[in-house]
């Protein structure tokens, strides 16, 4: 049994797996960086100062009742929110990741199409005995028939 798991575990697939979702968790850490430290403040500074991060709806008043200045500042208080704020954020950063995402697929779905392009005939079957033979021979070697040159 544990050499069955260790031939399952070291398979091509899984290790391929494993290092996509490797490489992936660190694209993820990478994009939340770049949404919330790149993109969200210029566009926040665009709308009038927002930080998306801090919008939220409080639905109960945590105590302190006062009103809250930030997402932490009313959890800390007790206060029960709905982060709307974060949403956003989450949301472009998968907005950000899927786009990046397509740009790759897209890229490597390019390269196998120049790699399958049509090659040049090499060969041809003799029209008499259907075997293989070269493109520019005028002779069949199997049947010796004449085969016209294409």
């Amino acid at each position: 049994m544990l050499r069955e798991f260790r031939e399952f575990a070291l398979r091509g697939n899984v290790v391929d797996m494993a290092v996509g979702i490797i490489i992936g968790a660190a694209l993820g850490t990478i994009v939340k960086s770049l949404v919330d430290d790149i993109i969200m403040p210029p566009v926040g500074l665009l709308l009038g100062r927002v930080d998306f991060s801090n919008l939220f709806v409080l639905l109960k008043r945590g105590s302190p009742s006062g009103p809250y200045a930030s997402v932490a500042e009313a959890q800390a208080a007790g206060a029960v929110t709905m982060n709307y704020g974060v949403f956003i954020n989450t949301l472009v950063s998968f907005l950000i990741v899927a786009f990046v995402v397509f740009l790759l697929i897209r890229g490597i779905n390019r390269m196998r199409r120049e790699e399958e392009a049509p090659r040049e005939a090499i060969t041809k079957e003799c029209q008499y005995c259907l075997s293989v033979i070269p493109i520019k021979a005028t002779r069949c070697a199997h049947c010796t028939s004449e085969v016209p040159v294409t």
